[in-house]
This record gives C-alpha cells, sequence and structure tokens, in this order.
C-alpha cells in the first residue's frame, strides 16, 4: 500500500510540476497550427525506417500521439473505432484481435496471435494488452500479412505502438488530469530531461481509477469492471555522433475486479439473467489482477556510407491472476451467502518472453535499398487453472499446461528502381518455429471417489515443430510528387502446436493480393488511400473438441476466401479538419464437421470417444457421435462486412492566442459471427455505432477539454467467451485539463 502511494504522488507531482514550468518555454501554439494549409505529414517506422505514410506502398493507418484524444482512443481495443478492418472481441482474458477477419480465434495458450502487436519494437504475446495509452508517438496500423519484415504471427497484419523517445534538445514534457462519470479520474504526465549534448532521460506516468458499470446483487458484491491502473516508463536516450542507444523499461499494475458477463440469452444458465444487464448474479468472489514488466534496448550504429546497424533486444514478464464465477449466474433461486457455487476458477496466466532482432539496413538515395535481418524469439508459458463446482454435480478440475516456445527467422528485402518513377521489391523470410509442452488435466482431487491426486483424463505433454518461406513481391509506380499506385502478392504464416501428446495442429497460411493507389488532391488539402485485396486464407485455427480426448483443443478446421476494399482520407482547410476511414470485407468458410459442445451433459469431465459398442460412461468414455455437426460454410468469425470512422471538427480563432475546437466522432464495426456453427441466438454480435463529442478550448499551452463517449449510450455486446457475452462500455462523459511546456 505504502509503494502504490508513492507512486499515486509521483504522478500527481509530475504533473503538477509540469503546470509550473509551463510558462518558462513555449512551443508551437493551437492559434499557430490553425494556419496549417494541409493535413500534417505522419512519420511512420513499421518498415525499419522513417518513412512518411503517404509515401509508403502498403495499406496502413497511423495515428499520431496528439490525435489519440481526437479520435477517443485510450486503448488498443478503441482503434477498432479509428482504422478500418479493424476488428477486437472481448474475450476476457484476452482480446481477440483481427484485422480483415485473420487473427486469433481461439484462447488456447498454445495459439498465437495472428496480429502481431508491438511496442517500441517488441512483440507482444495476446495477454495483458488493454492498458491504457499514455505519452504515445504513434501507432502504425498494417493491414495484410506481414511476412518479411515482421515474419511468422502476422497472417491479418501488425500493430506497432511507439512511445515517447528521450530527447537532448531540451528540458519539456507535458501533463493531464481528467475527471468524469463513474467517478473517474485519472492523471498522467511525461518529463523529458537532457542531461548533456548526447544524454537525456524521459519519465512517464499514468494512474486511472474508475467504478464499474455494474452492480453484481449476488452475495460477494464484487465490482468487476472497476479499474484501477498505474504504469510507469522510464527512457533513456545516449547518442554520440553516430551511436545511439535507447532503453525503455515499463512497469504496468491493472486491477479490474473481474470480468463482467452474463450468460448468453438461450444457455444453460441464462434464465438467471437479470433484466438489466448491467446487473449480474455472480455467486462466487472475482477478481482480476494484471501485472506487467517490459523492457527494450535498441542500438544503432551509422556506418560511413549511410548504412546502419541496428539491434533490438527485448524481456517482458505478464501475469495474470483471475478468479471468476465461470457461468456468471446463480444456480439456487434465493440469494444469500450459502447459495451454491456454481464453476468457481480461480486462473494464474504468467509469460516471459526473451527476443533478439539484427537489421542492417541501406540508406535509400540511389536506386538499390535493401534491409537484412535475424530473429529469434523465445516464450515461457505457465497456466494454471484449478475449476470447482461446489455443491454442483460434477468433479473439481486442475488444469497445468507449461509451454516453452522457440522463433527464429532470417529475412531480406530490397527495392530497385528501374526508372525513376517505378520501384521493384522483393522480400522473402524463413520462420522456424518450435513447442515443447508439458501438464494435465485432472479430476476429483482431494475427493474421496479418485484419491488426494485425482484422476488424471489428458496429459498435456507434447511437442511441435514446423517452418515456412513467406515474402513478398511488388511493383511501386510514383506517378508524380503527388499520386502512387503499387501492386503486390505477400504471403504470411502463423505457427502450429500441439494440445497434448497425440493431438498437433499445423500452421495458418495466407497469400495476399493488392492494389493500392494513394493520391494527394487541391494542392494537398486533401490526402487519400485507397486499395483493393484479395486473400486466400489455409488451416484456419479454432478452438474444437476432439472425440479422441475428450477435450477441447486447436485444430485446422477450415480454408477461407477473403476480398474487399479500403478508403481513407484526410483534409485540412484553414480550420476545417475532417478524417475518416471505410471497409468491405467479404469472406467464406469452408464447412466442416464439428462437435457441438452446447448439446453435450454438462456433468465435468465426459473421457473420449468410446469403442464401438461400448455404451456411455463418463468419465471413462463417451459416444460424441450424436453430437457431431456441419459447421462452417459461412463468413469468416470476427469479421464485419462493413467497417467505417470518421471525424470532423473546426478550430475557432477565439483570441490571438485562444482557439475553440468542437469535434465528433463517428465509427461503425458491423456484426460478426463469433462460432462456427452460426447460431443467430448464440453466435451473433450485433453491429453498431458509436457517437463521441469534446470541446477543447486551448489557450498557449494549455487546454481544456469537455468529452462525451458512446453519446448516445448505445447498448451493445463486445465479445463472447464460451456461454457468456461481454458487454460495451455506457456513455461518459467528464472534463480534462492539459499542459504542455
Amino acid at each position: 500500500m505504502r509503494a502504490k502511494g508513492l507512486f499515486h504522488l509521483s504522478v500527481a507531482s509530475l504533473a503538477l510540476c509540469a503546470g509550473f514550468a509551463a510558462p518558462a518555454t513555449a512551443q508551437v501554439t493551437d492559434a499557430e497550427s490553425h494556419a496549417e494549409e494541409a493535413p500534417r505529414d505522419i512519420i511512420v517506422t513499421a518498415q525499419r525506417r522513417e518513412e512518411n505514410l503517404q509515401d509508403v506502398p502498403i495499406a496502413a493507418t497511423a495515428i499520431s500521439g496528439d490525435q489519440l484524444d481526437d479520435k477517443a482512443v485510450q486503448r488498443l481495443a478503441d482503434l477498432q473505432f479509428a482504422a478500418p478492418s479493424v476488428s477486437i472481441t472481448d474475450q476476457g482474458l484476452t482480446q481477440s484481435v483481427n484485422l480483415r477477419g485473420i487473427g486469433i480465434a481461439s484462447g488456447s495458450p498454445a495459439v498465437a496471435n495472428g496480429v502481431a502487436t508491438y511496442i517500441d519494437g517488441v512483440f507482444q504475446p495476446p495477454i495483458l494488452t488493454a492498458s491504457s495509452f499514455y505519452d504515445i508517438a504513434s501507432i502504425e496500423v498494417l493491414r495484410g500479412p506481414q511476412g518479411t519484415l515482421v515474419g511468422s504471427n502476422s497472417t491479418g497484419g501488425a500493430i506497432f505502438i511507439n512511445t515517447q523517445n528521450p530527447s537532448t534538445d531540451r528540458i519539456k514534457g507535458n501533463a493531464e488530469a481528467h475527471y468524469g462519470s463513474y467517478d473517474a479520474f485519472g492523471v498522467q504526465g511525461a518529463v523529458n530531461l537532457p542531461i548533456s549534448d548526447t544524454l537525456a532521460v524521459r519519465v512517464a506516468g499514468n494512474t486511472r481509477w474508475r467504478d464499474s458499470y455494474y452492480t453484481d446483487i449476488g452475495p460477494f458484491q464484487n465490482e468487476p469492471d472497476r479499474l484501477d491502473e498505474q504504469a510507469a516508463r522510464i527512457g533513456l536516450l545516449w547518442e554520440p555522433e553516430n551511436f545511439r542507444a535507447l532503453a525503455k523499461v515499463e512497469w504496468i499494475d491493472k486491477k479490474t475486479g473481474g470480468y463482467a458477463y452474463r450468460p448468453i440469452e438461450g444457455t444453460t444458465f441464462a434464465n438467471n439473467r437479470q433484466d438489466d444487464f448491467r446487473e449480474l448474479t455472480y455467486n462466487a468472489p472475482t477478481l482480476n489482477d494484471e501485472r506487467a514488466f517490459l523492457s527494450s534496448l535498441e542500438l544503432r550504429y551509422e556506418l560511413g556510407g549511410g548504412v546502419v546497424l541496428r539491434s533490438v533486444s527485448g524481456y517482458l514478464n505478464k501475469r495474470i491472476n483471475n478468479l471468476y464465477d465461470s457461468d456468471g449466474a446463480f444456480m439456487a433461486s434465493d440469494i444469500s451467502p450459502a447459495a451454491s457455487f456454481t464453476q468457481v476458477s480461480d486462473q494464474f496466466v504468467r509469460e516471459r518472453q526473451w527476443s533478439q532482432e539484427f537489421n542492417v539496413i541501406s540508406p535509400t538515395d540511389g536506386d538499390f535499398n535493401w534491409i537484412l535481418g535475424g530473429y529469434f524469439q523465445k516464450n515461457k508459458i505457465d497456466v494454471i487453472i484449478e475449476n470447482r463446482s461446489g455443491d454442483i454435480v460434477g468433479d473439481p478440475t486442475d488444469i497445468e499446461n507449461y509451454q516453452d516456445k522457440r522463433t527464429l527467422g532470417v529475412f531480406a528485402q530490397a527495392g530497385y528502381k528501374v526508372t525513376p518513377a517505378i520501384e521493384l521489391q522483393v522480400g522473402v523470410r524463413y520462420s522456424d518455429y518450435t513447442v515443447d509442452s508439458a501438464g494435465s488435466v485432472t479430476i476429483g482431487s482431494e475427493g474421496p471417489v479418485f484419491g488426494p491426486d485425482g484422476l488424471v483424463v489428458a496429459d498435456l505433454a507434447g511437442s511441435h515443430a514446423d517452418g515456412r518461406l513467406t515474402g513478398k513481391i511488388a511493383a511501386n509506380w510514383t506517378l508524380n510528387e503527388d499520386h502512387t499506385v503499387y501492386i503486390f502478392a505477400a504471403r504470411g504464416y502463423k505457427p502450429g502446436g500441439a494440445n497434448s501428446a497425440t493431438s498437433e495442429f499445423g500452421p495458418e497460411t495466407v497469400w495476399d493480393y493488392e492494389l493500392g493507389w494513394k493520391g494527394s488532391f487541391l494542392d494537398n488539402h486533401l490526402r487519400t488511400q485507397f486499395g483493393g485485396f484479395y486473400m486466400d486464407y489455409s488451416d484456419f485455427q479454432f478452438d474444437a473438441l476432439d472425440p479422441a480426448t475428450g477435450l477441447s483443443g486447436v485444430t485446422n478446421i477450415s480454408n477461407a476466401s477473403i476480398w474487399g476494399f479500403e478508403l481513407q482520407a484526410q483534409a485540412k482547410l484553414g480550420g476545417f479538419q475532417f478524417d475518416g476511414g471505410m471497409a468491405f470485407v467479404d469472406s467464406s468458410l469452408d464447412a466442416v464437421d464439428i462437435v457441438n459442445q452446447r448439446l453435450l451433459p454438462q456433468i465435468g469431465q465426459l473421457g473420449p470417444q468410446c469403442p464401438v459398442g461400448t455404451p456411455s460412461s463418463p468419465p471413462v468414455c463417451f459416444d460424441y457421435g450424436p453430437y457431431i455437426v456441419t459447421g462452417g460454410g459461412g463468413p469468416n468469425l470476427f469479421s464485419p462486412k462493413w467497417s467505417y470512422n470518421f471525424g470532423v471538427q473546426y478550430e475557432f480563432d477565439v483570441s490571438d492566442e485562444a482557439t475553440l475546437t468542437p469535434r465528433l466522432n463517428y465509427a461503425y464495426v458491423g456484426s460478426r459471427w463469433t462460432n462456427l456453427l452460426y447460431n443467430p441466438d448464440l453466435d451473433y454480435l450485433a453491429g453498431r455505432g458509436l457517437l463521441s463529442a469534446q470541446l477543447t478550448l486551448g489557450f498557449d499551452d494549455w487546454s481544456v477539454q469537455a468529452y462525451a463517449t458512446n453519446l448516445t449510450d448505445k447498448k451493445y455486446v463486445s465479445g463472447q467467451s464460451g456461454n457468456n457475452e461481454f458487454y460495451g462500455a455506457p456513455r461518459e462523459y467528464g472534463v480534462r485539463a492539459s499542459v504542455s511546456f
């Protein structure tokens, strides 16, 4: 408690110091920026070089750090309301991030994410990615497989989150505080301190609190979804002459009081749902505690001819503790502390990762440019789950799963200008992947039937290895300084894994064919990006029950074809600004036979498939034949057909130094399916459109802003996990004040 209090005090002190220091220096004021004649250039670094987004021949969206509040983007899930083709579905422990319908459709620790997320150049596993953004330089969303520079785990695309770097130019920083509905309060800030001409340090912090959107009327009066979050980051830059060393470390501690969800209408426990979906009926204690340590070290050295040697090292340690009522409802008819526990789960997940990348990067001032690289990544994952059923029929189930993963990659990309306007580009990468797993599923431990050690019903030990050649071939044509056309074919790959000693699943692969055009009009007042794509997607990884073991595992269940188009635009004329994006994605999955687990008896472990002629006798064996149905044959999962967003604002000059800027944002994410059974009552997330607004008064380096998100208080389901569903945030409003110096 003392350490936590000191952290809160330090962040608040940081903001206070920033406020007192603000008048000492001046940055570009809002009134001065009003005079800009065109949208600001956005520099992206996803291709290992600093490039203008408008010149990069790929489908991408980039958001600068000072645009995050404008677009109501506070965390990763909000990107689906600011970038086309992005779909992020809440699944509790993880968020299913998909681009163009490709990403991750499984909660198994054996499955890699199909959208590679990076923070400061370091790959991030899918757990603990819901923390709030602060002190961000830019966020880059790259759509389509990135099989050369990013490599495996990027069949859908990649998201690069770049935090602010230290700078040796001067003392500077910022601070922000907000207060809003649900007693939401937060403070964040950063201070940049040059120590010498070659050495600088930057310290940033963030702390946020918010009451729960829900009321648990159960006996434990849990507070699921409340927020208590702290984070701090320290960056150190040393830059003598041609060498640069940039180190960052970050700590994150986030508590939410547990996940908030209810049984889906039509499932086993749905009759215990309240009419008001903001009222929950848990009859077990809940908690959620997420902690992370992230670190990165980038070393760069520029040789005499402009060739750059680059190294990026990373280490992270993420831990999550969960205690939750799995079925999300009462079994007992009366609400009392004596009510029977139902499906209580105690879960611990820990993932550690070591990564190293080396690059040799050529300059781009000649006809020939190139990048060479090598990559190493090692992950250790620990999953321990204790399921208890209390007074309800069923044996307790203990699950332990330990995974050691290793990824190796070598890659090269080269571009050659056959004419001053036409460049041919070729990239190739080979990835090698291995995983070794251990663990077991045990039932009835410490019980009278199977004894203190219980009965091991599944051995989760196993191993898997695979590798794939991926890459890209492209032609880029610069028509003139305002227009660029590109066409390419690219291949991406996501590795397979092992469910047990007798059950493996193979990798996913995708071929992507794209044609794109980026243009500037009206003397650069209007910029557009348009692209069309066709994707051939093979060996879709999905959770399914394996009758041979009686356990749910990952299997390569289907192939798919995906096609569509995306359009983005940004405009600025005087005080008027507009930005928007739209995507259409059409997909089709092959049909497949699977076990409909919703129809199975809810009596704990059922066991493997019984031999022919042997009657069912759970947990020894079970006959799954009557429960096998045909699934698939419809659109890809987690893939809305239509999505679009736009923001519009106008900056009024109140005085020579003050401006008033109203802004409106609207974002629509279309309906999507979450299960291959395509049950409209159980597997369907309806589309939703969300409206946000803000009014900003800027004066010199200060600003005060009134904001509101989900302005119409739209009620919508944001995700599913098993037989439970999650809900989106209600209308929130408040005021924030900020200062920069």
